[in-house]
C-alpha cells in the first residue's frame, strides 16, 4: 500500500469515526458498537481490502491500551477489590476456556487443540463498552474496579494461555507440571519486568521537565517493556500492567506539576480513543457477512457457549468471594455475566491463529461472528441492563457531596502549585497572599459545607438523603488505612500479634456494616 493510499483510507476511516460519534450520541448507543455497524457496509467502497493486522494489535494496539488504563488505575481501590478480579481473571478465565471448550468439541465436532484455541480466545472480555456505559451512568466504584481490573489482567492471562495453547500445537506435547512451570514463569517474569522497568523509569521522569520529553519516556516505557518481555519469554501485557500500574501511582503523581499531568493524562486518554476507535472500525471492515450468515448456527452454538461458560465461572466464583471478601450483591454478579463482551483482542489472536490449523478460516469466521453479535447485540443493551438492574445510586445528596469536593481538591490543588509558583520565583509573595487567600475563603466553605454532612449521624444521613454511598466509601477509606496501620506496626514488631488481630478483627466487623460503594 503507497503512502497516498494510506492517507486517503485514514482520511476516510477518521471522517467516518466522526459521523459515527456524531449518530451514537443522538441515538443514545455506545460508540465502539456504532463503530461496528459502521465498518459492515464500507468495505466494497474501499480501494482495496484492510483489516486487521494482528502484529499490529498485539505489538502496538494493545500495550497502549493496557498502559493507559494501568496509569489511570488507583493501586488502592485495585488492592481493595484484589481477591474478586484474581478470582475472575485466574481460575474464573481458566473454567470458562474449559467449558466453552468441552461445549464446542461435542458440539460443533471440532478437535481439542482447534476447541481450546476457540474457548481461550472468547473467555477474555472486552469491557470497552462497559467503562462507556459507566462514563454515563455511575456505578459503585467498587463494580467500576472489578470491571477494570478483570480487564487488565483478563488480557494478559488470555494471551498466557493462547501462547501455551500453541506450544502444545507446535511441539505436540505439553505435560500437566510443565505447563504449570511454564505459566508461573510466564506471569511471574512479566510482574518483575514490569516492576523493574516501572521503577526505573522514575527517577528518570523525575529528571524531565519538559513535558513533551516526559511524553516520549512513557511511549518508550508503554512499548519497550512490551517488547522486553516478548524478547525475554515472559509475558508482555503483564509486563505492561505493572509498569503502567507502577508509573501511575509512583510516578506520574508525586514527581510532576499538575500541567505535566494534565498534558500526559490527556494525552494517554486520546491514544486510547485512538486505537479503540480504529480498532472497532477494523472489526466492522474485517468481517465478512455472506460467510457470517452460512456460518450462522454455528456461530449462535459458539455464543451459546461462551455465555454458559461465563455463567458457570461468574456465579459459583462470586459464592466463593462471600467466603474470602465482601459479599458481590447479585445485580452486580448480572452485570458481570450479561456485560462479557468480545472485542479486538479476540480478533486478533483469532487472526493470529497457525496458517497450518485445520479448519482455520471456519474459526476465524466463529471468532468474529461472536464477537459481533455481542458487541452489537449485549452493547445495545447495555445502558438498559444498567439502568434495570438499578445500579446507579446517584442521589441529590450525593451530587452535593461531590461538588463540595471538587471545591475542596481543586481549591487546595490550586495552592500547591502557588505554593510551587513561589518557591521557584515565579510570583512575587504579594501577588501569591492575594490569590491564596482568595482560593482559602473557597476552601474554608467546602469545608464548613462537608464537615456539616460528615457530622451528622448515618441513620440521619440515611432517612433523609437514602443511601449515602460516598460517605460509606470515605469511611471505609479510613478504616483500611487503620487496617494497614496495625498490619505495619505488627511487621516491624511494634504492636503484639494479640492486640493487632483483635483490633484488626473489629475493623472488619465496621467493614461489613458498611453500605457497599
Amino acid at each position: 500500500m503507497s503512502v497516498a493510499e494510506l492517507v486517503n483510507i485514514s482520511t476516510i476511516l477518521l471522517l467516518l469515526a466522526t459521523a459515527v460519534a456524531l449518530l451514537s450520541r443522538r441515538f443514545h448507543i455506545p460508540y465502539v458498537t456504532g463503530l461496528v455497524l459502521a465498518g459492515l457496509p464500507i468495505t466494497e467502497l474501499l480501494s482495496r481490502r484492510i483489516g486487521l493486522d494482528p502484529l499490529l494489535v498485539l505489538n502496538l494496539f494493545l500495550p497502549i491500551l493496557i498502559f493507559e488504563a494501568g496509569i489511570n488505575t488507583d493501586i488502592s481501590r485495585l488492592r481493595s477489590t484484589f481477591k474478586p478480579i484474581a478470582l475472575l481473571a485466574g481460575p474464573g478465565a481458566i473454567l470458562s476456556s474449559a467449558i466453552i471448550a468441552v461445549l464446542l468439541k461435542f458440539g460443533l465436532g471440532l478437535a481439542w487443540i482447534p476447541a481450546l484455541f476457540v474457548a481461550v480466545i472468547l473467555a477474555n472480555t472486552d469491557t470497552v463498552s462497559m467503562i462507556a456505559v459507566f462514563k454515563e451512568i455511575p456505578v459503585p466504584s467498587r463494580l467500576s474496579t472489578i470491571v477494570e481490573g478483570e480487564t487488565l489482567f483478563n488480557d494478559a492471562a488470555a494471551l498466557v494461555s493462547f501462547n501455551l495453547i500453541l506450544q502444545v500445537y507446535s511441539t505436540g506435547s505439553l505435560t500437566l507440571l510443565e505447563g504449570i512451570q511454564q505459566l508461573l514463569f510466564i506471569s511471574l517474569g512479566g510482574c518483575v519486568v514490569g516492576l523493574v522497568l516501572g521503577y526505573l523509569s522514575i527517577p528518570v521522569f523525575a529528571r524531565l521537565d519538559d513535558p513533551l520529553s516526559s511524553l516520549l519516556l512513557t511511549v518508550a516505557v508503554a512499548l519497550g517493556t512490551f517488547q522486553v518481555g516478548q524478547i525475554l519469554g515472559v509475558s508482555g501485557p503483564v509486563a505492561v500492567v505493572v509498569a503502567g500500574l507502577i508509573f501511575g501511582n509512583f510516578g506520574l503523581f508525586r514527581n510532576t506539576s499538575a500541567s505535566n499531568r494534565i498534558t500526559l493524562l490527556s494525552f494517554w486518554e486520546y491514544a486510547g480513543f485512538t486505537v479503540n476507535t480504529f480498532i472497532f472500525l477494523l472489526i466492522g471492515l474485517q468481517i465478512n457477512p455472506v460467510m457470517l450468515w452460512r456460518t450462522l448456527p454455528a456461530i449462535l452454538l459458539t455464543v451459546l457457549a461462551y455465555q454458559v461458560g461465563r455463567i458457570l465461572s461468574v456465579y459459583p466464583l462470586m459464592v466463593v468471594v462471600r467466603w474470602i471478601d465482601r459479599p458481590i450483591p447479585l445485580p452486580w454478579q448480572h452485570l458481570l455475566f450479561l456485560g462479557n463482551i468480545k472485542g479486538s483482542l479476540s480478533m486478533a489472536l483469532a487472526l493470529s491463529l497457525p496458517t497450518t490449523l485445520p479448519g482455520r478460516e471456519v474459526l476465524i469466521t466463529l471468532v468474529f461472528g461472536s464477537v459481533l453479535i455481542s458487541l452489537v447485540g449485549q452493547g445495545l443493551s447495555l445502558p438498559w441492563l444498567v439502568k434495570r438492574l438499578k445500579l446507579s445510586k446517584f442521589s441529590e445528596a450525593q451530587q452535593q457531596v461531590e461538588e463540595l469536593q471538587a471545591q475542596l481538591m481543586t481549591g487546595k490543588a490550586a495552592q500547591d502549585e502557588l505554593d510551587s509558583l513561589l518557591r521557584s520565583g515565579v510570583l512575587p509573595k504579594s501577588v501569591y497572599e492575594e490569590m491564596r487567600s482568595g482560593y482559602q475563603v473557597r476552601i474554608a466553605g467546602a469545608e464548613k459545607a462537608l464537615r456539616e454532612f460528615y457530622n451528622r449521624r448515618p441513620e440521619e444521613l440515611k432517612a433523609k438523603h437514602g443511601n449515602l454511598s460516598k460517605l460509606e466509601a470515605i469511611r471505609r477509606r479510613l478504616l483500611l488505612a487503620e487496617k494497614g496501620a496495625l498490619n505495619e506496626a505488627l511487621r516491624k514488631r511494634i504492636l503484639s500479634e494479640e492486640i493487632v488481630r483483635s483490633r484488626i478483627q473489629t475493623i472488619d466487623e465496621q467493614l461489613l456494616q458498611l453500605e457497599d460503594d
